[in-house]
């Protein structure tokens, strides 16, 4: 499974990014998806999933209403929209594909990970 995220920038505190994570080969079948992120010398840290049709999302704590996660199946896209970018938002935004059609938190239940795209939020 390829994934291609992208979208990601050098932006001031307060600004907004959507991020993109495409499927080319449209290889992705049933499977929730999600975004995960990673700062230096942090762990990976969960940011937000999908479902497959979209009607179920799940954030991590600290989203706080700021992102908002969807998905295009037609054009095998996931998306992260980001508003209210804070400094320490800071991070290599990564997207996965889960091992099954539900939504999870953790790592582990994700069975393909992209590259990752840089986000720098500036104070």
């Amino acid at each position: 499974v390829q994934l291609q995220a992208s979208g990601g920038g050098l932006v001031q505190a307060g600004d907004s990014l959507r991020l993109s994570c495409a499927n080319p080969k449209r290889t992705i079948s049933n499977n929730a998806l999600g975004w995960f992120r990673q700062a230096p010398g942090k762990e990976r840290e969960f940011v937000a999933a999908i479902s497959w049709r979209g009607s179920n999302t799940i954030y991590g704590d600290f989203v706080k209403g700021r992102f908002t996660v969807s998905r295009d199946n037609a054009r095998s896209t996931l998306y992260l929209q980001m508003d209210s970018l804070k400094p320490e938002d800071t991070a290599t935004y990564l997207c996965a594909v889960a091992r099954s059609s539900t939504v999870t938190s953790r790592a582990e239940g994700y069975a393909y990970w992209g590259q990752g795209t840089q986000v720098t939020v500036s104070s």
